[in-house]
């Protein structure tokens, strides 16, 4: 092994590692009857949308540059959001992998009338990879959970790891042995 491939392998394992409010952040929106739906109430896609944004955001800031979206899983939507209310979408780094990251986002809404306190609205998990400038994937600083619920955080995005990858590899096994049995081509 060459010196300069023995630092370039000590220098990828010496990340340093970034707490998780590190990368933390608000994205918060008044919403306009522009973005509603035949029903009156705001489109899932502009909600969706303002995740991504967020969730991106974060997983530029926690990796120190650019990002792409890989996946969204469990978007969940539990209230309709209406003209006027202002949505704040709090995102943060669950769980870094080699150059993926995990980004949990919870969507609130408070009334725009009314003088309660925000409501959770919706929720997802979008899994976001790292790129360089030729689009190739790069490293990302490990995680540090800080606070119980960030450990309890990043213990769910494992399994939720987990789940995606014997899904994707169940998948192409079925694929594969349909195109065996001439099923599929």
């Amino acid at each position: 092994m060459t010196d300069q491939a023995t630092r370039s392998e000590r220098s990828e394992e010496e990340i340093p590692g970034k707490p998780t409010a590190a990368s933390r952040t608000t994205l918060s929106h008044i919403m306009t009857g522009s973005d509603t739906n035949l029903l009156g109430t705001v489109h899932g896609g502009v909600i969706m949308k303002l995740v991504d944004d967020a969730a991106g955001a974060v997983a530029g800031r926690h990796s120190g540059g650019p990002a792409v979206t890989a996946s969204m899983d469990e978007m969940v939507f539990l209230e309709p959001v209406r003209v006027g209310d202002l949505v704040h979408v709090r995102a943060q780094v669950n769980w870094t992998g080699r150059s993926s990251m995990e980004v949990g986002v919870r969507v609130m809404a408070e009334r725009w009338n009314e003088s309660t306190p925000a409501q959770q609205v919706g929720s997802a998990y979008l899994v976001f990879a790292a790129v360089d400038g030729d689009g190739k994937p790069r490293r990302v600083p490990p995680v540090v959970p800080e606070t119980e619920r960030d450990k309890r955080r990043y213990q769910e995005a494992q399994i939720r790891r987990t789940h995606r990858l014997a899904r994707r590899r169940a998948i192409k096994e079925l694929r594969e042995k349909r195109v065996a049995d001439g099923i599929d081509d």
